[in-house]
């Protein structure tokens, strides 16, 4: 194949590059990043999107700046090529022709927007201030990025009167897209005066690490960096979901390899074929119009039900995919007030006695459900905690006896109520864990709950067993993990809601590796696929409206 037959195959807007030798016969597309600062650049993420398509393929440079798309993830046709490495930009868009061994290099220069590339825990490590006044930060990032603070102009006042009063009255699962109001306040959580307290540091603070007071800001961009080694021996595959405002909060692959997901802010349960990218959407029925909409936890059964948390519509909800048929149950009437939140659901168990966990975030409630009588039992292990002490319970995750297991997001305790005499215990962490936040927890097999510590930076175990604690470190700082799955090789996975990186661990050894994701993504719930070898992490980007699949290569 001469010159002028190649420039057919291959469209580079930035250039025309003879196939070097390092491009294997077995790939679909090869290339080599450089650029003048670095020449040859390990850890760039390449990502390809083929026109008309919703799914796009990413892999990552090694060392010596060389990148391979597999034949079997690229089809022949015309993609779009975008890159993720902080500092950089490509030279020039590009666009590429596949044909069976297609070669393209690619040339990065300077990026002369660094704002725009930081992920939300660069914009944590950049920013002044001390633990206390960064850790606000993590309450931001649920529903926008730090970008948007960073780049706001507010003063402090301003803060004060209008911003945070109107961010304060948005419930969770609201996004810049498709913003919510609550309706009641949490019953455990903090009021009255200290909140305007909690508002006017926490508006000095904002306006110090803004442009309120210049036009540029007053301390250095921070980076981390690049993927090295083993983090760049990794696929990944993403899936647009039809619309920006659906937040797939929790994604969950089924026996059949089929992905479902939550809508974290719309009333859908949906579903993704992951061969074809094709998306199906179930509507989860209204129970309280007025209130605002939107899906949490999913899970499966036994039988592969799936369960929802349909948090402020006040349901638990069962979906048969068999029929395609829901069922729901809603509090009783006490139970059902304004504040009432039920965003976990935890059927996992349920085939022990007939009985399913979920809990309450509107009052750190947990409730339960007898499936045959649709009775709902309630308990409230708080309830005399001492006034203006908060509590929120995060998680309920069953043992194989169907023991409620659950975590307070607002203190430091794993909490234990009996399925037989309804007794609670609480298991206080170790003191080390002094700032932790236990979060989003799975059991696995051996009856040990696994679960995040989101302002701890740590993964933590608890054996229901025996009481005994035990704790990984995740780094960097500021990585705020939000759920933990162990999977066969007794390797635990964990995302990051800030810094867009998955952790993998190895729990007998404490080594790790970290995988940068192709773009920002605001990861909640983790799943972890063992039919596979080796075995495929699944996250949902509750910020972009897409599913990731990640294959590591080892």
């Amino acid at each position: 194949m001469n010159v002028v037959q190649r420039s057919a195959v291959v469209v580079l807007l930035f250039g025309i590059f003879a196939a070097p030798s390092y491009a294997q016969s077995q790939a679909a597309l090869a290339g080599k990043v450089s650029s003048a600062e670095e020449g040859a650049m390990e850890g760039v993420l390449v990502s390809a999107k083929k026109a008309g398509s919703t799914i796009t393929v990413t892999v990552v440079s090694d060392a010596e700046g060389r990148y391979s798309f597999p034949a079997k993830k690229l089809s022949p046709g015309k993609y779009a090529l975008k890159v993720r490495a902080v500092g950089y930009d490509l030279e020039s868009p590009a666009t590429v022709v596949v044909d069976k061994a297609t070669t393209a290099d690619l040339k990065l220069r300077r990026t002369e927007d660094l704002a725009a590339q930081l992920s939300n825990g660069e914009w944590m490590t950049s920013m002044p201030g001390d633990d206390r006044q960064k850790g606000q930060l993590l309450n931001c990032v649920g529903c926008h990025s730090l970008e948007r603070i960073a780049r706001s102009r507010y003063d402090a006042d301003t803060f004060t009167k209008a911003v945070l009063p109107r961010m304060q009255g948005y419930v969770n699962q609201s996004i810049p897209q498709h913003p919510q109001l609550r309706k009641a306040e949490r019953l455990m959580e903090e009021r009255g005066d200290q909140r305007v307290q909690v508002y006017r540091s926490t508006a000095e603070y904002l306006s110090t690490v803004n442009l309120a007071e210049s036009p540029k800001w007053g301390y250095e961009l921070k980076t981390y960096p690049r993927p090295k080694g083993r983090a760049t021996r990794v696929i990944y595959t993403e899936y647009d979901l039809p619309r920006e405002t659906i937040e797939p909060h929790d994604v969950i692959v089924d026996k059949q390899g089929i992905a479902w997901y939550s809508s974290f802010g719309e009333q859908n349960l949906g579903r993704l074929d992951p061969k074809t990218g094709q998306v199906k959407e179930f509507a989860v029925k209204k129970y309280k119009p007025e209130f605002p909409t939107g899906l949490l936890g999913l899970r499966e059964d036994r039988d592969g039900n799936l369960w929802l948390g349909n948090m402020y519509q006040a349901t638990i909800v069962k979906f048969d995919k068999k029929t395609q048929k829901f069922t729901y149950w809603t509090l009783p009437q006490e139970r059902n007030i304004d504040a009432a939140q039920v965003n976990m659901v935890s059927p996992q168990y349920s085939h022990v006695d007939g009985k399913v966990w979920s809990q309450n975030n509107g009052f750190a409630g947990v409730h339960r459900l007898d499936i045959a009588t649709g009775k709902i039992e309630t308990w409230e292990p708080f309830k005399d905690a001492p006034k203006g002490e908060p509590h929120n319970i995060y998680d309920v995750v069953p043992d194989s006896k169907n023991n409620a297991w659950f975590t307070d997001f607002r203190q430091k305790h794993i909490g234990r109520i009996d399925a037989k005499t309804g007794d609670i215990k609480l298991f206080e962490m170790p003191a080390s864990a002094a700032v932790t936040a236990p979060r989003r927890g799975q059991m696995d097999a051996q009856d040990r709950l696994w679960f995040a510590q989101y302002r701890g930076d740590r993964i933590g175990m608890l054996d229901t067993k025996t009481g005994e604690f035990k704790d990984w470190a995740v780094g960097p700082r500021w990585s705020a993990p939000y759920d933990v799955a162990l999977d066969k090789n007794a390797e635990a996975w964990t995302g990051s809601m800030v810094d867009d990186q998955v952790t993998r661990l190895d729990t007998r050894t404490g080594s790790s590796v970290q995988y940068l994701l192709p773009r920002r993504t605001n990861i909640r719930r983790v799943h972890v696929d063992n039919s596979t070898t080796p075995v495929t992490f699944w996250v949902g980007s509750n910020h972009g409206a897409s599913i990731v699949k990640l294959e590591p290569l080892d």
